[in-house]
């Protein structure tokens, strides 16, 4: 799923309670996850006051964190933005996935072009790109960063140009480089990936959409065991909430959004959490 003031931490004794970062985590190599089982609200379609008990909030990188929260950073890492779709035709056409001379673009978000992991050239060149963007949700307070798309290789239109072993290489070099700024990392969705995720490539915890509608959710528990955040939608999602509230409350987080995550006040907003 995508898109459509700094957190004022205490010391290092009381990171745990507050689920903020000491803010020396890049130098001494520990970053800080997610608050277990906290409440969770993903504000992608745009930020508004989160109540009082949530704990943890995702916002879209271009977004300031929420003030006493444990923030994450949204950065579509794997895929373009409709809006930079220009700039990346014109700056970076080498970096595109490309078919008969056409920029790849993902069949199911209009607008939106696989970025090319396939040769350790491009996975560098796009790292000089997207690096900055995790330096910059550090420099904004946030507390960790969720690259999304990692599972771009099983796109439509990414076969014979993408591969599972060039995304798990450029998904390693995010790691490092959030690591290195101090945030921790989600995996987000790609089951395939079993415990590798964790093990191979470094991810610090898991955000699986749909998880229960699919069936999944024990593929992420079994690797990040309690960080994990579940998150199910109302189109489609109202009975698999009910039953993984049922047996999974208070194990990890878990919350029912609206599809377009779109702010509170909105038409069509949404939000439940267990």
């Amino acid at each position: 799923m995508r898109r459509p003031g700094w957190a004022i931490c205490l010391p290092v004794v009381l990171l745990a309670a507050t689920g903020c970062s000491s803010g020396s985590s890049g130098a001494s190599g520990e970053v800080q996850s997610p608050p277990t089982a906290g409440a969770f609200d993903y504000q992608l379609g745009g930020p508004y006051p989160p109540a009082d008990e949530v704990r943890i909030v995702e916002r879209d990188r271009t977004s300031e964190p929420a003030a006493g929260k444990y923030n994450i950073c949204y950065v579509n890492a794997f895929q373009t933005q409709p809006q930079e779709a220009g700039w990346w035709a014109e700056e970076h056409p080498n970096l595109l996935v490309r078919k008969a001379g056409r920029a790849v673009e993902d069949p199911d978000w209009p607008g939106e072009h696989l970025l090319d992991t396939s040769t350790a050239a491009k996975r560098t060149a796009l790292l000089k790109i997207v690096g900055p963007w995790l330096d910059g949700c550090a420099r904004k307070g946030f507390d960790a960063v969720e690259p999304d798309i990692l599972d771009s290789w099983t796109r439509r239109g990414a076969s014979g140009e993408l591969t599972r072993s060039g995304n798990i290489a450029f998904a390693r070099m995010l790691v490092q480089r959030a690591h290195a700024d101090g945030l921790a990392v989600a995996q987000k969705n790609t089951p395939q990936l079993k415990d590798a995720g964790r093990s191979s490539i470094g991810f610090d915890f898991a955000v699986a959409e749909e998880c229960e509608v699919f069936g999944e959710c024990g593929r992420y528990t079994t690797a990040y065991g309690r960080s994990v955040i579940e998150i199910e939608y109302t189109d489609n999602g109202r009975p698999a909430y009910a039953r993984s509230c049922r047996a999974h409350s208070g194990e990890h987080s878990i919350i029912l959004r609206d599809r377009d995550v779109v702010p509170k006040g909105t038409a069509g907003y949404s939000y439940s959490a267990c």
